[in-house]
């Protein structure tokens, strides 16, 4: 039976001819050098160029290799030049001539640091890169241009020579001269390469007679001659894992021989030309090919080791043909960390007469079953004695440790039972795998269908489907069936099935329809996998570790590579893995952690408590996780253990008391400014004003103070944004604070915004006035004089600034008026009926006070400010008390409206036309001379709180006036500056 082969292409680019190829040994990369002087890197993964180089334009790159734990590439050209590279920065690290003609080979020592080049100069040169690339040995021994080289794995002191005088020579690194020299070829050799699998001396030739010779270099003799090829064989190796021997040729195809019964097993033609070159990487599955055309990369057989484990722990595994075991239990009493690589002694079991494509324990371990070559061999476990054999493509064991079946062809299937076959049947379908368990399945290419091991009966038929592996529990009650892209877990009704195969009711084509149920997609691509009771354990492609139970993916571990699943030994409560390389590692599985969930999940909440005690506490949080995504938050509350973890439960539960307690102990601003969220919008102001406190939350506690009225704590507030740099917060509380507007105007002249400021005391601090346009001016000088200049002052300018006493003098009398606020319930008490708002004129109203009752009022003021605490602040630029200067914060002194029978509001002056209170002198008298003699101006305010009993409006309304005489000429100001100004001085904004 042919030699079963997986073969997959994973990158296949076009290009100029490469004359040569190197697989990278840790990254998916492939190293081609080309005949137009350029080298490339590609990511044969992604299929993507890496990096380019451009070595020797208009000369030859006939060869180039990776020094990876250098980071380098080595490259020979036909200018006889060797240059080194470093692949990551593309610096170039040295150039030399290295011989006198063309390089035709470059080799790198496995663990030395050195390099072989050959050349047609027909020698071979050693360099050491640790000492300067300095030449420290030179072999001389060819007649023709040495075409290849190959280092003996077996002895990596020796390597071998192919050259056109049709010869092939082994030499020592310590020897210029050959130990010896290998004949038989007509023509001259192109390629040589020593056997790397298992202990056989040989090494194999490709030569220009259109032959491949196998040598045996110990008996000097040739083993073998295969032909087939058409035309020159240019390069030829030995696949590092397969028994297979490849061979390219100038014929265009790559012919795939078996190198124990040198059989040809299959010929590959991608029409690209010639071969020209082939390389292979030690310990994978990897081929890299060079062609006239381009480059092409192979993944041949599978990655996954044959190695299989039994119950008691004992491990056999193949070495090609070697049968060696090992076993876990001396490792139980150890103590192991997860991921360790267990050190275990193994011992020769004996050889198999098939190379071991598969390998894998029944279900009680007392046989053993070898599938390769296509001929499967049953062996005892203990004794590596031959119990059955035959043909086969593919072996499954059933559940039942006596049944297994094979795959013969794609037309035939057979069912054994004790060594004896009990049915054979043909599929409506080609049977394109086979896969064992409670039932037997087989797969086409769009098709699985499911029958029974006893009857051969089809089960169940599931269309458009074709996996890649399936996994049975072992009870079988669930199945895991692994596609491309994800996997679904399927539970089998064991009694449906009976049941209506005991009704004697006829089976259709589709099989039994209740037998499957869907209970849950993992969109992952996994790898290998197994069953722990109802649990599903895998590796995925990302290489992590995880295990499924219901609908909830958990992850025990991050691996560093790929590895496989072996088994899970309940003695040690372990799971074993192995690497392609046969490294085997564990890692602990918590059996009472699965068993927890198990028991969430099927609603046996009483006996997950049962459990529970037996969780270890590094568990506890997983179980938490769990838990929650279960809709169990109190109870994963209970269990967590950390506090991250248990303050989001708490808060998505609304238990204050917990959450708080954990911010007390974590001390977190962020926990307890989300407390702090939380206990506000569920009323809790106490604790919402702690935590925003504690979070130093400044706008929260603004939100807080002024939703409830607290002036305490806007004072507090205010203090604290000042302390912390945030103005903003400062600015708001101290103009909704009564007495505290000169605070403000303190914070705008302190970050230099004199022009807010002298606005803000017109509006509502018109005794500041003064000193806040004698700031303005000041500012201004620096940027523009003219527009200093033409700043006006109401003590200058009286006469520009209409009312201001008389606005002086309500500031004073209505502050008296609020420096104790009353409740908002107060109002609400006074206005059952509407609480429609009115104008009021504080003008008109300050005109109409006795100056009697005005001293009284203001001796009232003067009582409050000494005994009431009310702070007072001293303007560090001028002399004015803060009692003095405060007014009602929503007081607007600079509203106007203009009426004649009928008062009509109108809005503030614009913004794009200058202040009327603060301009220009000469502009503020035309504008006086433009206004008719009778009109009335009305100043008005918004809301404010006033001790009457009826919420209104106040409408500043002077007496009417005719004519304003000045007391101070004005004078002429050229205006023409303006347009000048810089634009952070703003005309619209300042004038």
């Amino acid at each position: 039976m042919p030699l079963r082969l997986d073969i997959k292409k994973k990158l296949s680019t076009r290009s100029d001819r490469v004359k040569s190829v190197d697989i990278h040994p840790t990254e998916p990369w492939i190293l081609a050098s080309l005949y137009d002087g350029n080298v490339y890197i590609w990511n044969y993964e992604t299929q993507n160029m890496v990096k380019s180089f451009e070595v020797s334009p208009n000369n030859p790159v006939r060869t180039a290799r990776f020094i990876a734990k250098k980071q380098w590439i080595v490259t020979g050209s036909d200018d006889t030049y060797i240059r080194v590279y470093n692949y990551n920065t593309m610096e170039k690290i040295k150039s030399f001539e290295a011989h006198a003609d063309y390089i035709r080979c470059i080799i790198v020592h496995p663990t030395l640091p050195y390099i072989l080049s050959s050349s047609d100069d027909m020698f071979i040169k050693l360099w050491d890169y640790e000492k300067g690339w300095s030449n420290t040995q030179v072999f001389e021994g060819h007649s023709h241009y040495v075409m290849s080289i190959a280092w003996n794995p077996k002895d990596t002191n020796q390597f071998a020579t192919a050259s056109l005088d049709k010869t092939v020579k082994v030499w020592s690194i310590n020897s210029p001269h050959p130990h010896f020299t290998l004949e038989g070829h007509e023509k001259g050799i192109n390629s040589v390469e020593y056997f790397s699998g298992g202990e056989k001396p040989y090494l194999i030739s490709g030569a220009d007679d259109k032959l491949v010779k196998i040598w045996d270099y110990q008996s000097k003799t040739c083993v073998q001659t295969l032909e087939g090829h058409s035309n020159n064989v240019s390069v030829v190796c030995y696949h590092p894992e397969l028994p297979l021997i490849l061979s390219g040729s100038e014929d265009g195809t790559v012919k795939l021989w078996h190198s124990s019964t040198y059989r040809l097993e299959r010929t590959l033609n991608y029409g690209m030309g010639f071969v020209w070159s082939m390389n292979f990487l030690r310990g994978s599955n990897f081929i890299g090919l060079g062609y006239d055309d381009g480059t092409v990369v192979l993944k041949i057989g599978k990655n996954k080791p044959p190695v299989s484990m039994d119950q008691g722990g004992k491990v056999i595994y193949a070495k090609h043909n070697e049968i060696r075991i090992s076993n876990i239990s001396s490792t139980l009493e150890q103590e192991v960390q997860d991921g360790e690589k267990l050190s275990l002694q193994s011992k020769d079991l004996g050889n198999c007469e098939v190379f071991p494509q598969s390998l894998q324990h029944n279900s009680n371990g007392r046989f053993v079953s070898v599938c390769g070559d296509g001929e499967f061999i049953i062996y005892t476990a203990l004794a590596w004695r031959n119990k059955s054999f035959g043909n086969a493509l593919e072996f499954v064991w059933a559940e039942d440790s006596g049944q297994y079946a094979v795959r013969e062809s794609t037309s035939r299937i057979k069912i054994f039972k004790n060594f004896k076959e009990t049915h054979s049947f043909k599929p409506s379908f080609s049977a394109e795998g086979i896969f064992g368990g409670s039932l037997l399945g087989v797969k086409s290419n769009d098709t699985l269908c499911f029958y029974s091991w006893d009857s051969a009966d089809i089960i169940r038929r599931i269309e458009k489907t074709s996996p890649k592996n399936i996994f049975w529990s072992e009870n079988g009650d669930y199945l895991a069936i692994v596609t491309d892209k994800s996997t679904f877990i399927l539970r089998y009704y064991k009694d449906t099935v009976q049941k209506y195969i005991e009704s004697g009711q006829p089976i259709g084509e589709l099989g039994i329809e209740n037998a499957f149920d869907v209970v849950h997609e993992i969109e992952d691509t996994i790898g290998t996998g197994l069953w722990v009771g109802d649990c599903f354990i895998y590796i995925n492609r990302s290489s992590k570790l995880n295990y499924c139970v219901g609908t909830e993916v958990v992850t025990i571990s991050h691996l560093e590579k790929h590895m496989y699943l072996l088994k899970y030994l309940p003695q040690s409560g372990r799971l074993y893995l192995s690497d392609k390389n046969l490294n085997i590692v564990s890692y602990k599985l918590h059996i009472s952690v699965i068993s927890y969930q198990t028991s969430i999940l099927r609603g046996d909440l009483e006996g997950a408590e049962r459990i529970l005690p037996k969780i270890p506490q590094d568990q506890r949080n997983s179980i938490a996780h769990f838990l929650e995504s279960q809709g169990y938050k109190e109870k994963a509350l209970e269990v967590s253990t950390d506090l991250d973890h248990r303050f989001e439960l708490a808060i998505q539960l609304e238990n204050l008391d917990v959450a708080h307690e954990i911010a007390l102990k974590s001390d977190s601003e962020t926990k307890f400014k989300h407390l702090g969220d939380l206990a506000l919008s569920i009323g809790e102001i106490k604790l919402a004003e702690n935590c925003l406190k504690k979070a130093e939350d400044l706008p929260g506690l603004l939100l807080l103070y002024t939703s409830t009225g607290d002036i305490e704590g806007m004072r507090m507030l205010a203090k604290l944004a000042e302390e912390k740099g945030q103005t903003n917060i400062s600015f708001i509380c101290n103009l909704l604070l009564p007495n505290s507007l000169l605070n403000c105007l303190n914070t705008l002249c302190a970050s230099g915004d004199y022009s807010e400021a002298a606005f803000m005391a017109r509006t509502y601090l018109p005794s500041m006035v003064p000193d806040m346009v004698e700031k303005w001016k000041d500012s201004l000088k620096s940027t523009s004089s003219k527009a200093s200049d033409a700043l006006s002052n109401p003590i200058d300018f009286p006469n520009l600034f209409p009312q201001y006493d008389l606005s002086i003098k309500a500031e004073k009398y209505f502050e008296s008026l609020r420096s104790q606020p009353k409740s908002s319930l107060d109002y609400l008490k006074n206005n059952t009926q509407s609480l429609q708002k009115k104008q009021r004129n504080l003008l008109e109203e300050i005109e109409s006070v006795s100056q009697q009752d005005y001293d009284k009022v203001l001796s009232q003021l003067q009582h409050f400010s000494l005994h009431s605490g009310v702070s007072e602040t001293n303007n560090n630029n001028n002399n004015n008390n803060n009692n003095t200067a405060s007014l009602l914060d929503d007081l607007d002194f600079t509203s106007t409206t203009i009426t004649t029978n009928t008062t009509q509001k109108v809005s503030s002056p614009s913004p794009t036309r200058k202040s009327d209170s603060i301009a220009s002198p000469e502009k503020q008298q035309q504008q006086q001379q433009q206004q008719q003699p009778q009109q009335d101006i009305n100043i008005t305010t918004p809301p404010l709180i006033d001790p009457s009993p009826v919420d209104h409006d106040l409408v500043l309304e002077p007496t009417p006036i005719n004519t304003v005489s000045p007391t101070k000429t004005s004078p002429t100001a050229d205006l023409s500056f303006l347009d000048n100004i810089p634009v952070d001085h703003d005309e619209e904004d300042e004038f």
